[in-house]
């Protein structure tokens, strides 16, 4: 495990703690008052939510939100100080380690829908994006049924990737479907040639091709598979936990907070390579902020063109 260094400064020098002696804590927030430690689960490879930089510190726009709620959660439980620490997780294990303890948040690039939903909760959504896929600009495949027959991959233990397979059968395409450990992996499969295309966000594709040796050699899809919310994930049926994190974003969400941190992840120079992703803020996403949500419905997301909503309920 990792262990953020900064954190306690950065969660305990600004705090005001009161007193919170009569208060009775339950779950996550008896476990955390008890220990000093909050437990993040953070990725090393999702460029810009959460990631490891050349420094190999953690960074990312999920992070940043994550380290907003910590703050809240110090001061919620009247702790002088509160340790950090940074458990990496992949997509396939970061809804287990949620569910069994391990972590606490898991601080990354997380799709909100109704299936999971049963095993772990979401805070307020944090951003929303599509499923499309990433190919090389030579091959010139621009819908999913240019894929018929062939080889793509797609992410372990990701949303993107059950999709994707029930489209093939639905579809009777014929792809033959790899599972990568994760995205810069998937990546690299399409990179080489092992893969012809890459299914997943179209934010984390564009991120990779941003940051790769040759981005002019990549596109991503304009058909849109579906839209995915994403959100910080919590740990189910925790409604005090969830309570505080929630809090947390809504307040991030409704101030001057998120314009500085959505500009320092999607429209600045970031580590490691300095690229800039000039994604600017969508309509779904303006959406959110001003009326926070935790659903994982795609028909919750009105700004999202009513084609992208039919063809996610097909997940």
């Amino acid at each position: 495990m990792k262990l953020l260094k900064f954190a306690g400064v950065l969660v305990g020098a600004s705090v005001l703690m009161g007193s919170v002696h009569a208060e009775e804590f339950t779950g996550r927030l008896k476990k955390i008052k008890e220990t000093g430690t909050l437990t993040l689960g953070v990725r090393d490879a999702s460029i810009p939510f959460s990631y490891l930089d050349d420094k190999q510190s953690y960074q990312g726009y999920s992070i940043d939100l994550c380290l907003k709620a910590a703050t809240a959660i110090q001061k919620k439980l009247g702790l002088t100080s509160l340790n950090v620490k940074m458990v990496p997780v992949t997509s396939a294990t970061r809804i287990p380690l949620i569910a069994n303890g391990t972590t606490d948040i898991s601080c990354d690039s997380a799709t909100n829908n109704m299936e999971r939903q049963k095993q772990v909760a979401f805070a307020v959504t944090e951003f929303v994006t599509a499923n499309r896929f990433l190919t090389k600009k030579a091959a010139n495949l621009k819908t999913l049924d240019d894929l018929k027959g062939k080889t793509i991959v797609s992410t372990s233990g990701t949303s993107n990737l059950k999709q994707i397979t029930t489209l093939n059968t639905e579809r009777n395409l014929g792809m033959n479907i790899l599972a990568a450990k994760d995205h810069a992996e998937a990546f690299l499969m399409v990179e080489t040639g092992r893969a012809v295309a890459f299914v997943m966000d179209d934010i984390l594709l564009s991120s990779l091709a941003a940051n790769s040796k040759a981005p002019g050699d990549y596109v991503v899809s304009s058909e849109a598979l579906s839209v995915e919310p994403y959100g910080l994930i919590l740990p189910l049926g925790d409604a005090a936990f969830k309570k505080v994190v929630d809090d947390a974003l809504v307040n991030v969400y409704k101030g001057d907070d998120i314009k500085k941190i959505y500009a320092k992840w999607f429209q600045s120079p970031i580590p490691p390579k300095g690229v800039n992703l000039n994604v600017p803020m969508s309509p779904q996403l303006q959406a959110v902020f001003a009326k926070p949500t935790d659903s994982g419905e795609p028909s919750a997301y009105a700004a999202v063109p009513e084609a992208q909503k039919q063809s996610s309920k097909k997940k």
